[in-house]
């Protein structure tokens, strides 16, 4: 397998190094880490980003799925910032354990962030 360090160069990641990656707000306040990565299957574009939030030692996470536009990457935190307040992503959709993805959730996913849906 190929060293992802020596792969990663400018505006590009390997998903490995994605995943663990401290989410902020503004205030610089930590919410939680990417967990995953939803990757469109077809067009390879990263749509939405698993970020982990809540519980203790990671038990009685939530899953939030961020879309990937809400995403800003600050290079002096290492990690990304989004708009967000923990008031407003306690009230995000999420989902405890596993979820059957569906054009509606991701729908209301996208609503709720007031970004343009991916789902068409």
């Amino acid at each position: 397998m190929a060293d992802q360090n020596k792969i990663t160069n400018g505006s590009l990641i390997a998903s490995t190094k994605v995943t663990g990656t401290t989410v902020y707000n503004r205030a610089g306040d930590k919410l939680g880490s990417v967990e995953d990565v939803m990757i469109d299957k077809i067009s390879g574009r990263a749509v939405y980003a698993i970020m982990s939030f809540g519980g203790f030692l990671g038990m009685g996470d939530k899953h939030h799925p961020l879309p990937w536009s809400v995403l800003d990457y600050d290079k002096k935190l290492e990690g990304y910032v989004v708009d967000l307040d923990k008031t407003l992503l306690e009230k995000a959709p999420s989902y405890d354990d596993e979820i059957t993805w569906s054009p509606e959730y991701g729908k209301k996913v996208d609503q709720y962030y007031k970004v343009p849906t991916y789902w068409i």
